[in-house]
């Protein structure tokens, strides 16, 4: 898939799982909508999603939709799909993200090949040491990670017999495999999660996915891009000051 029909493919999913018909606007512009039940963000938040310079934003009421839409008229045309100016512009109560979107084709994907001494086992989605490998890495990790939302199956190496590092995806709508990789602490720098990584991809391109890798920290985002995904774009959902409870959500 070339570069620009990858774009054009991942702002179509993007735009479905709004949930409420919107696209992608001009360059340095923000269409805003509101959806109630946006898969772009936890129910009562406001998600925007920004690919190649243009975003879209939903919001869960009208009066929520209209704070965003008058917060985006105080920027300048440009800035407006930048996480950090959106986020300085409204009364914010709390944040998830922002996070780096990046995606592979399969002409673009850079294989890593596991070296004879780490090979890499094929685990059911639910095996109990993959529980076990969460012992090994902080919360806040192991929830980046999300490597117990995978439905495909999971990738590891063992050290030991103790699985130390997997990856999987998580199937979403449209077509995409949202990829989640987690290293022990102790065995990274090793190259274990691009040896991992690379096998979940490989599935999912051979299943016909598209792969997506979500992250905030550098060095995850240095595997991606290690195995050839290309960042298009950031993702970043916000909790309004004068917002109800949250849930759970694809934000």
């Amino acid at each position: 898939m070339a570069t620009h029909g990858l774009i054009t493919d991942v702002r179509a999913r993007w735009e479905g799982w709004a949930g409420v018909p919107v696209s992608f606007p001009a360059t340095g512009e923000v269409n805003v909508v509101v959806a109630p039940d946006s898969g772009l963000c936890p129910p009562g938040w406001v998600g925007v999603v920004t690919l190649e310079g243009a975003g879209i934003a939903t919001a869960p009421s009208r009066p929520s939709a209209a704070a965003v839409r008058a917060a985006l008229d105080t920027l300048p045309v440009g800035a407006r799909p930048a996480p950090d100016a959106v986020r300085g512009a409204l009364p914010v109560a709390e944040v998830l993200g922002p996070a780096a979107l990046a995606y592979v084709s399969a002409e673009g994907f850079r294989p890593r090949a596991a070296p004879a001494r780490v090979p890499v086992e094929r685990l059911p989605a639910r095996h109990a040491d993959l529980a076990r490998l969460a012992e090994l890495a902080s919360r806040e990790e192991v929830g980046e990670a999300s490597l117990d939302g995978i439905t495909s199956p999971a990738f590891a190496v063992r050290d030991g017999g103790r699985v130390v590092a997997a990856a999987g995806y998580e199937r979403w709508p449209g077509g995409v495999a949202h990829v989640c990789v987690l290293t022990g602490a102790r065995w990274r720098g090793r190259g274990l999660a691009r040896t991992t990584a690379s096998a979940a991809v490989a599935h999912a391109l051979a299943a016909g996915l598209v792969p997506q890798w979500r992250a905030r920290v550098p060095a995850s985002r240095s595997v991606a891009a290690a195995l050839g995904f290309r960042e298009l774009g950031t993702q970043v959902s916000l909790l309004l000051a004068d917002a109800p409870g949250t849930g759970a959500g694809r934000g």
